[in-house]
């Protein structure tokens, strides 16, 4: 593989994380408190509000319905009208946060749903605020669970990120379009798969590690 091709490979990868970094932040600045508002306002729950719960809970299902290739195509005039353009990296990350919130909801929506409601009552009881549960019992139980499901949402998003190639944006699914399959070169192709999986590992094993130390139930090694 020539130099010039590395350096390809170079320059779409760190554009590969940049879209997904960009996303990820994004998608769970907006989807965590989604997230949290439908796991706590269903009818006699902490935040009541059985009929707003019932609407966002259909966007949201709506939206994951959406195939993400169809998404892409369909909001490129919102994403020209955010951004400027609706080819390239900054354009890319709007349909990757559209698609990443829905889905950072749900799986936070149930982690949270996980946490022993018996710790609700005892906070209750205790004369402790609904927003007090929230943050000091909830989401702190619901924690390795949330890391794992960021961690599936970034693995998700990777995957994306190569499809979003195929629609304008760059990036290693575009790198991989245009050199491994239009120009025939099964090596460029080759790499941009081993770069891939190698990402999607790294990402799995840093949010295993996450969730096992948020885990209170999990052992911790002790030195004699």
């Amino acid at each position: 593989m020539s130099a010039n091709l590395i350096a390809l490979l170079y320059q779409a990868t760190l554009q590969t994380l940049y879209m997904v970094a960009a996303s990820t932040v994004l998608g769970t600045l907006f989807g965590l408190p989604l997230g949290v508002f439908l796991a706590t306002s269903q009818r006699g729950e902490l935040l009541s509000a059985p009929m707003v719960n019932r609407v966002l809970g259909l966007v949201v299902n709506a939206t994951r319905s959406i195939p993400f290739i169809i998404l892409v195509v369909a909001i490129i005039p919102f994403t020209r009208a955010l951004v400027g353009t609706s080819i390239g990296t900054n354009a890319a990350i709007v349909p990757l946060t559209i698609a990443a919130i829905p889905f950072i909801a749900r799986l936070v929506e149930n982690a949270i749903r996980e946490v022993d409601a018996g710790l609700i009552e005892a906070a209750r009881a205790m004369g402790a605020t609904p927003l007090q549960i929230i943050h000091k019992v909830l989401i702190a139980e619901a924690m390795p669970g949330i890391a794992l499901g960021l961690t599936l949402a970034v693995v998700s998003l990777i995957g994306y990120s190569a499809m979003v190639g195929a629609v304008g944006g760059e990036g290693l699914g575009d790198l991989g379009i245009r050199y491994g399959y239009q120009r025939f070169m099964p090596d460029v192709m080759l790499a941009v798969v081993v770069i891939l999986i190698v990402m999607v590992q790294l990402v799995q094993s840093i949010g295993e590690w996450i969730a096992a130390r948020f885990d209170k139930r999990a052992p911790r090694n002790r030195g004699h």
